[in-house]
């Protein structure tokens, strides 16, 4: 297993989005991409999710929707225990020179300090967490 700490940099090849800072967190069980205006439309009789990532003041933002059509409709607990309606995207995510395919869910995280979380459903098995240290995959990529 490797070793990533408590915050690291990811990337979402799909959304050409790279070194986006997740944080590590062993108590959600889910990972979580923060978006804004998300909203279904029903586009030549489908359902379309519809949704821009990232907050205006992120470096990476580019004011654009994304769509997809491969999404699901979840009950999700947030940071405060309340049960909250969410969708639910999967997609690539790449870290430690790694590709997996990812469930996030989208929230609004504008609130947050980071855009993106990495819940213990994706790292179980495959990393261990040590608090201690951030940022490991960094060292990979200059390797």
């Amino acid at each position: 297993m490797i070793t990533i700490g408590r915050r690291d940099f990811i990337s979402l090849p799909q959304f050409e989005l790279t070194d986006i800072v997740a944080k590590v967190d062993t108590g959600a069980y889910g990972c979580s991409l923060h978006c804004h205006k998300i909203e279904v439309e029903e586009i030549d009789d489908e359902m379309v999710l519809k949704f821009k990532l990232l907050d205006p003041q992120h470096p990476e933002y580019e004011d654009k929707y994304y769509y997809t059509t491969n999404f699901t409709d979840k009950q999700v607990k947030n940071s405060g225990g309340q049960v909250e309606h969410r969708y639910a995207i999967k997609t690539e995510l790449q870290i430690f020179n790694k590709k997996y395919l990812v469930e996030f869910s989208l929230a609004n995280r504008k609130k947050m300090r980071y855009p993106v979380l990495l819940g213990r459903k994706f790292l179980q098995k495959r990393f261990i967490v040590d608090v201690s240290l951030k940022n490991l995959s960094l060292e990979v990529k200059t390797n």
